[in-house]
């Protein structure tokens, strides 16, 4: 119902940036927020970042605040993470999720809909 594809990652030394984009297309209008997550290699499944369509609100988790920032173009079809001074920890493959709840999730459980992820490596 809700189709979503990553694209923007990649290998980047420590230090450097890098912008995530998330195309949304499909039924979005049922979709309230947006999120970002990322799992690495033997690890659970964290969050990142979300955004309501409507751009009001945003949450950021802790380890990337100060670093990291969700937003989302005027048409309300894709959604950003612009993620700077990155770090070998950064790396992880990066999901993009979509979420019907009235507010914004921060649980793998908000979302219902993912993308199929893309590839983040930051060398030391």
């Amino acid at each position: 119902q809700v189709q979503l594809v990553e694209s923007g990652g990649g290998l980047v030394q420590a230090g450097g940036s890098l912008r995530l984009s998330c195309a949304a297309s499909g039924r979005t209008l049922n979709s309230n927020y947006l999120g970002w997550f990322r799992q690495a290699p033997g690890k659970e499944r964290e969050f990142v970042a979300a955004i309501t369509w409507s751009g009001s609100f945003r949450s950021h988790a802790d380890f990337v605040k100060g670093r990291f920032t969700i937003s989302r173009d005027n048409a309300k079809t894709t959604v950003y993470l612009q993620m700077n001074s990155l770090k070998p920890e950064d790396t992880a493959v990066y999901y993009c999720a979509a979420g019907a709840g009235p507010l914004l999730s921060t649980a793998v459980a908000g979302y219902n809909y993912w993308g199929q992820g893309t590839q983040v490596t930051v060398s030391s």
